[in-house]
């Protein structure tokens, strides 16, 4: 989508932190390596000597990578490898994810012939707008640790207490911003300050922006970024190939249910009833498209690029 569109993106106030352009942007730069530090020594109750990004640039083709992850990577104390992420759909695939590339990364750290004790410990932090994880805790950590020792495999070797995690090496940290919001704590600690902010709540921001003078830069940044109309369009851009992505994604599965009502037809299906659920396939295409209608409409897009993006006609669109 170009800039030079029949009209510019709305001004609907401050951009939002959950949107993972701007999240990079914002805490990517090197001139807010204040910001970022305290915001992960929030998450990882830990002081942090130092962090740098490795990856602050955002590609110039990030758009046309099938969604690719807007990460931020980083060492920590010349010791740790950190990755944050914030994600707002579409989580199921999180843990996967996590573990492919925690395992690539340790992977990366090795040559031949090069001693493990050199492996350096790996964070993952993993901001999520949706629920992933079966656990009362809107913040989750998670290591290797062991199972509980089956009876007849146990052996008295005399430890009082038995080792539970096999290493510290490698450390997953989820943060679900729904249970956060359900939760709805105050603003003592940082991590709420923190948590707050990126929520965006607009009354808990005024908080604590004047509780936390680094929160309060951050806001400053934010207010800046927002009143570019370039940076505007470029997070505009995400959210929309996010909205895109996820349409799409309902859209392949649908179709893999299609198939297998195929499959069940040649089974002994009775076609009435595979008739009936493709009709509701079908529906629900057509209500996930102008659900995205109205979502557009809502911020105030030109009529002829949500009919590019939804492929519906004007005259839907306007009757939504």
């Amino acid at each position: 989508m170009e800039e030079n569109l029949t009209r510019p993106v709305p001004d609907t106030g401050r951009l939002d932190l959950k949107n993972d352009y701007v999240f990079k942007r914002i805490f990517a730069k090197p001139e807010n390596n204040t910001e970022l530090k305290e915001l992960t020594e929030a998450i990882l109750d830990e002081k942090i000597k130092t962090i740098v990004v490795t990856n602050p640039e955002i590609s110039k083709n990030y758009k046309d990578e099938k969604l690719g992850v807007l990460d931020i990577r980083a060492y920590m104390n010349d010791d740790t490898i950190v990755n944050i992420e914030m994600q707002v759909s579409n989580v199921n695939t999180m843990i996967d994810r996590n573990i492919t590339y925690s395992s690539r990364v340790i992977g990366e750290q090795l040559r031949i012939g090069d001693n493990y004790k050199i492996l350096k410990r790996f964070i993952s932090i993993n901001l999520l707008g949706e629920n992933l994880l079966r656990r009362n805790a809107y913040h989750s950590i998670a290591h290797l640790k062991f199972e509980k020792a089956e009876p007849e495999k146990y052996v008295d070797m005399g430890y009082e207490k038995e080792q539970e995690v096999l290493t510290y090496k490698v450390e997953y940290h989820y943060i679900e911003l729904k249970k956060f919001l359900k939760k709805n704590p105050g603003i003592s600690s940082k991590l709420e300050q923190w948590l707050w902010l990126i929520v965006g709540e607009e009354d808990k921001v005024e908080m604590v922006s004047k509780e936390n003078k680094t929160i309060e830069k951050v806001v400053e940044d934010l207010d800046e970024m927002s009143a570019d109309e370039k940076e505007r369009w470029e997070a505009f851009n995400r959210k929309l190939a996010i909205w895109d992505y996820n349409v799409n994604i309902q859209m392949a599965t649908e179709q893999g249910k299609e198939e297998g009502e195929e499959i069940g037809k040649k089974a002994g299906l009775k076609e009435g009833e595979k008739v009936g659920r493709k009709a509701g396939i079908e529906q629900g295409k057509k209500e996930e498209k102008e659900e995205m209608a109205k979502k557009l409409k809502r911020e105030g897009i030109n009529i002829e690029i949500i009919e590019k993006v939804t492929g519906l006609s004007k005259e839907k669109i306007e009757s939504l």
